[in-house]
């Protein structure tokens, strides 16, 4: 559960999603790999979220690699729910993987999230380089 709470003081001081409206939003810092962040669901007590880069795998057309993403506000907890780089965790671990194999995946899902996250703070991004994606944020209304 550390590891949720560093995620979760990462996200906040990186992004604050908690304070933004549903909708996308785009951090660029003029090195040619801007952020995508979606605020899919804001709740009461969580925010749903998805964390990419503004490109896509020339295989299935999705944005690769991308984060789903949790925030529990009064748990301060952020965590990854699932990622895509490359493959699905049912096309690594099949459709029952045993209990333990679980948890590791997810521990590799969360640590990979919180070096992203280390890394875009070094790189400068963060709210003041955010900025509504209104043209992304129609077609994510669209889709849900």
């Amino acid at each position: 559960m550390a590891l949720y709470t560093e995620n979760h003081a990462r996200m906040a001081g990186l992004f604050a999603p908690g304070g933004l409206e549903q909708g996308s939003y785009v951090s660029s810092v003029g090195d040619g790999l801007d952020v995508c962040l979606e605020v899919i669901e804001q709740h009461r007590y969580t925010t749903e979220l998805r964390l990419t880069y503004a490109m896509t795998d020339p295989l299935t057309g999705q944005p690769d690699p991308s984060a789903f993403l949790r925030q529990y506000h009064d748990a301060r907890q952020l965590e990854a729910t699932h990622c895509y780089i490359g493959r699905r965790w049912q096309d690594v671990l099949g459709m029952y993987p045993p209990p333990a194999e679980l948890v590791g995946h997810r521990l590799k899902m969360n640590t990979f999230l919180g070096k992203w996250l280390q890394y875009l703070a070094e790189r400068g991004h963060g709210v003041a380089t955010l900025r509504h994606d209104r043209e992304a944020s129609k077609k994510l209304q669209k889709t849900a």
